[in-house]
Formats: structure tokens, sequence, C-alpha cells
């Protein structure tokens, strides 16, 4: 499922109410149960999600050894000779392994004092996504490649224990310390994560 994809399943989703039965918007929970290694203790924001299949950014496993301008550069965002020119806050953008899907592209959580016209997707109340940005807003991480799910994969991966979700916020989106999301997360639901086993029921 690429980026136009995503854009398309998610025209006429409503930033102020969310659609029955769908998860826009908010964050799932791997499980201990979780069989794929790849989303162990992981922390998704749901950017999409519809009867067509879901798409979200892992937001709790920083990318190793990589910058933020660097990136951009990799990226072709920027031209090299433009990093000096990148606002002093841009410097600070957190870079995640946003999942194994497309992971040689780019993908930007931020708030919503930045859009561009046909590339930003509003999700929820003051969170959008877009495919590549080259200015800063106030709050942002960029996400190498996404997590995607086919039609009722997701849903069928929560009910075998796969996945809790919970509401967002922007500390669990852009929180500084991404190593305390996960268990912050699950304290937001009221579980202690210490008492979180394999063979917890749904939530």
């Amino acid at each position: 499922m690429g980026y136009l994809s995503i854009m398309k399943m998610s025209r006429g989703t409503s930033t102020k109410g969310r659609r029955r039965g769908y998860l826009d918007g908010q964050m799932l929970i791997a499980m201990p149960a979780m069989m794929d290694e790849r989303f162990a203790r992981s922390l998704i924001y749901v950017c999409a999600h519809s009867s067509e299949g879901a798409m979200g950014i892992v937001v709790n496993h920083p990318a190793p050894n990589i910058n933020f301008s660097d990136l951009l550069v990799k990226l072709n965002v920027i031209p090299a000779t433009d990093i000096i020119r990148l606002p002093t806050r841009a410097g600070g953008v957190k870079v995640m392994r946003g999942g194994p899907v497309e992971t040689e592209r780019g993908f930007v959580l931020h708030s919503a004092d930045f859009f561009i016209e046909n590339s930003t997707l509003p999700i929820d109340d003051g969170i959008c996504l877009t495919a590549t940005i080259d200015e800063g807003p106030a709050s942002a991480i960029l996400a190498l490649g996404y997590a995607g799910w086919a039609p009722g994969q997701l849903e069928t991966e929560i009910q075998g224990n796969g996945w809790l979700h919970c509401a967002a916020d922007s500390e669990l989106i852009f929180g500084s310390d991404p190593g305390a999301k996960y268990e912050r997360a699950l304290k937001k639901l009221g579980i202690d994560p210490g008492m979180l086993s394999s063979e917890a029921g749904h939530a």
C-alpha cells in the first residue's frame, strides 16, 4: 500500500469524529503475544484504518545512527548544500523506524501548524502525516517506512491478542524519550507492564 493509496483510503474521514469500528488516530500497543519480532514492544500511531486496510507509524523505535539533517539529504528532500540553512529545531527531530514497508521512504508525523495541499493527510485533532517535508512544524518525528495491514488483517490480529489500543496524545507521539512511550501507553490503560503476559485478555 503506497502513500497515494493511504491518502485515497482516508478521504472523507473526519478529524473531529472517528468512524465506527476504525482506529484512525489511536495508538496500537504490541502485546507480548505478538509473533512478528519486527513489532515487539512497538507503539504504533494509526494514520489510516478502513475496510481497505490500515497504515500506521511506529513512534518508539529510533533508527540507529541517523540524524534528521543527513536523512533529508538522503531522501532528496534538500540538497547537501542546504543543510546549514535548516531551522535550528530541525536538528532535534527524532528519526524512527516507522515500519517494514517502504523503508527507503520518509514519512513525517507532525503538528497541524504545517500543511501541504494534496500531500498532507489530517489524521486527528492536531496531528497530520506528510510524505516529505522541508520546513519544521512545531512538533514532528520523521519515520523511515511504515506498518501496513491488508483488509481485515489488523482486526484479526487484535482479536488474536496481538494488539491493545489507547487514545493518542502528543507525548506518546512526539515525546523526547522514545524508550518510555511503551510503558506510558500501557499505564494509560491502567495496565502494569510488569504484570502483562502473553495470555492477557482483550482490553
